[in-house]
């Protein structure tokens, strides 16, 4: 799959033991390690998501307007009784609840109350299998995340260096601090998956206290208004794009690949449309955890973004971020003088028919900030923290590169130069642009320069 285009594995701790996502996490380090390229590693935590019990193998068909019940109590799910691991379940829903599992392929509408069992009926029947997860309205439940759960998990990838975390079921900037870890890079990049109401609401809040944000579809779009979830889809990239996150967007992108060996034109369209809007990167779920031909899937999306960057629209792009940006009236004055310098360095590169551009990172901040303006010559994160060049692979078109600080800027710089060269990826006579920042107290980037390559 990293041979096909993977940048970043994501691994669901949701699913399967602790023994095994530790096994997953490391497989990923070795083998990333043995074709010598920076692979991020995101673990998802499960966040307050209801599951269902187990299913026997093969699964059960529901049919529509059948009766099944609702339990807490029980070690597995059949046809006529399906029980979930949410113990207050019986108390939070109301009558006239609808409720939804495996993003919305069955829905069910609650009838009836009795003792410890609520009575459903199947408004629209499928098939359930494994452990569907099960979508109730966010303000109906009183679970918070990050569980107790999520920061046990969380302690064990901390340890072993995990570069990202993603965060379930957010609903204020508080979810986020709850976490507790270091900044980045000197703790994970923390991702905040937008998929509730309360999160739309306090967007803003939630992008600002968060490294990058998913735009998770599948519990967003049973939250919302169907109709309404393309236009929120393009108002948090939006909102990413001017706060100088990345966004991900993910659910159900490629979701005929899990059988099939190619998916249907709707699906390319809406991966080529989130490039479009200006998504930092698209995520594959079951196409690659349960999927027939998971290296078939990756190598498909990364065909489809590939041809989608060659139609984006580059010249206006740098406008509209401008456009974007005005609007923040709260943004810090060296975020100001970051976004006219990287802006600068985009606009630079293209005018000077550049070979590259190089940017130097202790955190990733300026690699991020040079990314979002879209460059159209190859951009290449320096740095010299193995965590920030893995965090970096999130970032649109960009690629991470390890070399030795020194102890002067100009040092450092001709130091990254030389790493460059030594490496293949400038060559002697090479027009390069380089940005950097002058002080790591400042967080600035504030220095732009023109260099031909000796």
């Amino acid at each position: 799959m990293i041979e096909a285009g993977m940048d970043v594995a994501r691994i669901g701790l949701a699913h399967g033991t602790l023994d095994e996502q530790v096994e997953k996490f490391q497989t990923v380090r070795t083998v990333a390690a043995d074709l010598g390229r920076h692979v991020g590693i995101i673990v998802d935590l499960p966040g307050p998501k209801i599951r269902c019990a187990p299913f026997a193998d093969g699964g059960f068909e529901l049919l529509e307007d059948t009766q099944i019940s609702l339990g807490v109590d029980g070690s597995e799910s059949s046809g006529d009784l399906i029980n979930v691991d949410y113990p207050d379940l019986i108390n939070d829903v109301q009558l006239g609840d609808t409720l939804s599992f495996a993003d919305g392929k069955v829905i069910l509408t609650i009838e009836n109350r009795e003792g410890d069992r609520l009575k459903a009926r199947v408004l629209y029947g499928g098939k359930l299998e494994g452990r569907p997860g099960l979508h109730v309205p966010s303000d109906r439940l009183r679970l918070t995340s990050p569980t107790d759960d999520d920061l046990a998990l969380l302690d064990t990838f901390v340890e072993l260096g995990t570069d990202m975390v993603a965060v379930s079921f957010v609903r204020s900037a508080h979810d986020i601090r709850r976490l507790g870890v270091e900044p980045a890079p000197r703790g994970p990049l923390v991702i905040a998956k937008i998929e509730t109401k309360a999160a739309i609401q306090n967007l803003e809040g939630i992008i600002e206290a968060s490294g990058a944000v998913m735009v998770a579809r599948g519990d967003l779009g049973s939250e919302a208004d169907i109709e309404e979830l393309p236009h929120l889809q393009k108002h948090i990239i939006q909102e990413c794009i001017a706060l100088g996150r990345p966004a991900i967007t993910a659910t159900q992108m490629l979701e005929s690949m899990v059988f099939a060996p190619t998916p249907t034109r709707a699906e390319a369209s809406d991966i080529a449309n989130a490039v479009f809007d200006g998504t930092s990167a698209v995520m594959l779920s079951g196409e690659t955890a349960i999927g027939r031909d998971p290296i078939n899937a990756v190598r498909t999306m990364a065909t489809i973004t590939a041809r989608a960057d060659e139609k984006f629209n580059y010249e206006s792009w740098a406008e509209r971020i401008q456009a974007l940006r005005r609007r923040s009236k709260s943004a810090a004055t060296y975020l100001r003088v970051t976004d006219a310098l990287t802006m600068a360095a985009a606009r630079t590169a293209t005018e000077t028919d550049a070979d590259a551009i190089i940017c130097l990172s202790r955190s990733g901040f300026t690699v991020r900030s040079v990314a979002r303006f879209r460059p159209t010559v190859p951009l290449f994160g320096m740095t010299f923290d193995d965590r920030t060049a893995n965090q970096l692979s999130l970032s649109w078109g960009t690629r991470p590169l390890i070399f030795n600080e020194q102890s002067t800027p100009a040092g450092t710089e001709q130091e990254a130069l030389d790493s460059a060269a030594r490496m293949g990826v400038v060559r002697s006579g090479d027009t390069v642009v380089v940005v950097s920042g002058s002080s790591a107290e400042t967080h600035a980037t504030d220095t732009l320069r023109v260099l031909r390559v000796p």
